[in-house]
């Protein structure tokens, strides 16, 4: 690692905050104004059994198929730990100046989504309320924890992950069937998009400042991503569900999440040195195997759905 890179956290921060400042500026000044109420059908809605002595639910009500419902409340559910993910970065990235402006600000845009959803389910009966409340204290009761240290691995994860969760709720909403939830996961999405241009912006000017770290924090992020809601009761096997719909796999997770991502952030154009030049072939590895596992993905997911669709 080259001595002049700076690695303590305070100096970072500095460094770092008028890249913070600009990109906040740019964030308002293209963000839009919506409102989660407007996105829900609410002449759908009536009252369930219990204290107002409604109807009962039914898995019959619901119009959405089964991996369309599993993948929304998988969403629905991640989005649910958003107070974890606050004290999170707020731990990170602090509490004053254009950082801690930032980390309020991605806080109130995100506890939209988690309304929106939740509002959309239940209006329209897509899920049993008992079981999704149930589920949502038992995520929360288990909290988040940032799994990376320092400022630099910690940016490098969300600017990952707010990509991965844009493409699942765009392609949730798109295999509903339902207009009115693609209208609303594509809203949410977007919301998604500008998160991921303001952390991936971010990533880019650590490598000016740090390239080696940079780098190392990359490919260690990289190679050992998990989604936040990884911790959901029966994740792995809700998680392969929305896989084999093509929602969520390992081909999007390589071309539409991480190629992106690097590409973008110039992470095999930088000069490098020492052990970043070493993480850097790390990650080239890891990259070669994960396409290598998602074509084989693929191609067993196209063969089983060949055989279905002939016995059809």
């Amino acid at each position: 690692m080259s001595p002049a890179e700076p690695t303590d956290l305070l100096v970072l921060l500095s460094e770092l905050e008028p890249v913070v400042e600009e990109n906040l500026n740019r964030h308002l000044a293209t963000a839009k104004e919506w409102f989660p109420h407007e996105y829900v059908p609410w002449s759908e809605g009536r009252d369930f059994d219990g204290v107002l002595g409604g109807e009962a639910w039914a898995p019959g009500q619901s119009k959405l198929s089964e991996v369309a419902r599993v993948s929304l409340v998988v969403n629905l559910l991640t989005e649910d730990n958003l107070p974890s993910y606050h004290h999170e970065i707020a731990t990170v990235f602090g509490r004053d100046g254009a950082w801690g402006t930032w980390v309020h600000r991605w806080t109130a845009e995100e506890g939209r989504h988690g309304i929106a959803i939740r509002d959309y389910l239940l209006a329209t009966r897509a899920v049993d309320p008992i079981a999704l409340e149930r589920a949502r204290m038992a995520h929360m009761e288990g909290g988040f924890q940032n799994s990376y240290e320092g400022l630099i691995e910690s940016v490098a994860y969300v600017s990952f992950q707010e990509l991965a969760t844009r493409v699942s709720h765009r392609n949730t909403g798109a295999i509903s069937g339902d207009p009115v939830c693609e209208q609303l996961l594509a809203r949410v999405a977007a919301d998604e998009n500008l998160h991921m241009i303001f952390y991936r912006n971010l990533l880019n000017a650590a490598f000016d400042v740090a390239p080696n770290t940079a780098m190392r924090a990359v490919a260690k992020v990289a190679s050992s991503f998990q989604m936040p809601g990884h911790t959901i009761e029966n994740f792995g096997r809700k998680s392969v569900q929305i896989a084999k719909a093509g929602i969520y796999d390992l081909r999007l997770h390589h071309d539409d999440v991480l190629t992106p991502v690097l590409r973008q952030v110039r992470a095999f154009d930088r000069p490098l040195s020492g052990d970043g030049e070493a993480a850097r072939e790390e990650l080239a590895t890891f990259l070669a195997d994960l396409d290598t596992q998602a074509t084989r993905f693929v191609e067993r997911r196209d063969a089983q759905r060949a055989r279905a669709a002939a016995h059809a």
